[in-house]
């Protein structure tokens, strides 16, 4: 059916360019410059310059330019699968008549901006010498104590403590309980790594936690983290996440293990391999004991046989013959030296009868009687002198006597509050109580009135 020509005049109609034009600023106007979060997809960059790409996410994709103007000030370059945040102006492409954002700036969210601030801080680190192997201290091999630092509520303090009571339950063990993740997990690690040296009561420090994103392990890649680390003069052992998972801790640490159970293995003994070594030594012992018994037997045995080829049954009727001979050469001795005796006997006793000891007693007689003469008038000298001496003395003495001073009159007064001998009035208040001593007896007298003279 044919539309009449005057309802045609009535009606607008739009060109295709028309109606994308006017949809762009209609877009544009209703939409003010937004952020949007979103993974770079199908990234193409032509000769011209420009960013061409798709930013998706689970459920949904938008096509997205970026002028070369605007790309040549990004500090980073773009690639697929980058998860990003980028500030958009919504709009459409005309030509294609095709909803687009154009990007005017971006920046990498996520695991993409903590990585690059992973590797600066690293970078940077590095230069320090906080990752200098030479400075990395060994681990005790036998420690007494072992402290760990990580939340007392998560599963890396549950493994930690499974694996000691399995390998080696008498290590004694000590938490320093704190965060592990959050904005402030990095200031209570390192007050926790500050607490364990101040108390220096560990041979070695765990720092463990169990695994996670980049953003969840995060408080491990701070700089007051690692400077803590490297100012701790307790060996420090990282336990961090998984084995894929290496965080800056890691690197200043004195030794990195793969998760919180490699690091007990790390520093404890093995209980099992311990007991294996006592068995080998022990059985090392017996065999040396079984061996030291081997060759005593053996010397005992060769010992016995020199014996028996030694029997002293057969030396002894040697040194019996031996002896009756002596005995007879003894006799034979004896009996000349009884002979040569009597005979100086017989001598002595001729010349003793012509040398009478009568004679002789009657001159030390006289000798002792003049002796007791002489000791008696020494005794009755040194007894006289001696009594002279004594009267001498029990003058002087009786001179500085102070009884006898008082026996002339005088007296001995001391004051009953201090105690002291009084030898003036000054300084004695009336009233004062004092002692006043005589020949025979005392007085207790109070002072009434003191007068200097």
């Amino acid at each position: 059916m044919a539309v009449p020509s005057q309802v045609l005049q009535e009606r607008e109609v739009y060109t295709v360019s028309r109606l994308n034009r006017e949809v762009k600023w209609l877009l544009s106007d209703s939409f003010p410059k937004l952020w949007i979060e979103g993974e770079i997809s199908n990234l193409a960059r032509p000769a011209s310059g420009h960013w061409y790409f798709t930013l998706k996410d689970a459920q949904a994709q938008v096509r997205c330019a970026m002028f070369r103007r605007h790309g040549e000030r990004l500090d980073f370059t773009p690639a697929n699968g980058l998860h990003v945040l980028a500030l958009v102006q919504v709009s459409l492409y005309e030509a294609r008549g095709e909803y687009q954002l154009l990007v005017e700036t971006m920046e990498e969210s996520g695991d993409g901006a903590l990585r690059r601030a992973f590797e600066a801080l690293k970078q940077r680190l590095a230069r320090e010498g906080l990752f200098a192997a030479e400075r990395k201290r060994p681990l005790p091999k036998w420690p007494e104590r072992v402290g760990v630092i990580t939340s007392p509520t998560g599963a890396a303090i549950r493994d930690v403590l499974t694996v000691l009571r399995r390998r080696f339950p008498a290590l004694e063990v000590i938490v320093y309980p704190c965060q592990v993740q959050g904005a402030a997990a990095k200031h209570e690690i390192a007050r926790a790594l500050k607490i364990a040296n101040q108390r220096a009561e560990c041979d070695v420090l765990l720092l463990v936690r169990g695994g996670g994103s980049l953003e969840d392990l995060w408080a491990f890649n701070e700089e007051e983290v690692a400077r803590a680390i490297y100012a701790s003069r307790i060996p420090v052992v990282t336990g961090i996440g998984h084995e894929i998972d290496f965080t800056i801790a890691d690197f200043v640490a004195d030794h990195r293990a793969p998760t919180p159970s490699a690091a007990v293995l790390a520093v404890s003994p093995d209980g099992e391999d311990l007991h294996r070594q006592v068995q080998v030594l022990t059985r090392r012992l017996q065999q040396a004991a079984e061996r030291q018994l081997r060759q005593s037997r053996q010397q005992l045995a060769w010992l016995t046989g020199r014996l028996r080829s030694n029997h002293p049954a057969r030396r002894l009727g040697d040194w019996m013959q031996r002896l009756d001979e002596l005995t007879l050469r003894a006799q034979r001795a004896l009996l000349g030296q009884l002979a040569h005796r009597r005979q100086q006997l017989k001598t002595h006793l001729a010349r003793l009868a012509r040398h009478h000891p009568k004679t002789r007693l009657a001159q030390l007689q006289s000798r002792v009687e003049q002796l007791d003469r002489r000791l008696l008038e020494l005794q009755a000298m040194r007894l006289k002198t001696g009594r002279l001496r004594l009267a001498e003395l029990s003058r002087a003495l009786e001179a500085v006597n102070p009884l006898a001073t008082l026996a002339r009159g005088y007296a001995l007064v001391t004051d009953l509050d201090t105690g002291r001998i009084l030898t003036s009035a000054r300084g004695i208040a009336p009233g004062a109580r004092v002692q006043v001593r005589l020949a025979q007896g005392k007085l207790l007298c109070e002072v009434k009135e003191t007068l200097n003279g």
